[in-house]
């Protein structure tokens, strides 16, 4: 299930990251969701879906650090 625009994020997402952030995180998910679509491309059982938003966070985690209870852009 890609997400066509920001604004379908789970809230998980969008209520925590910043736009840039949430950016990143879409254009990984979907490129993830069209990668491992084969599930022996995928790690320990993990579904189609799970991968995909384990790919998105370390997308974000390049760019973005979580400072207190919000996340910032690296240095």
């Amino acid at each position: 299930m890609p997400y066509e625009r920001n604004e379908d994020l789970p809230e998980s997402v969008s209520d925590n990251l910043p736009q840039g952030a949430q950016s990143i995180y879409r254009e990984a998910f979907n490129g993830a969701w069209e990668q491992y679509a084969d599930p022996d491309k995928r790690r320990d059982d993990a579904s189609r879906e799970e991968t995909a938003h384990r790919v998105a966070w370390a997308a974000v985690k390049k760019s973005y650090e979580k400072k207190d209870d919000r996340w910032v852009k690296k240095d």
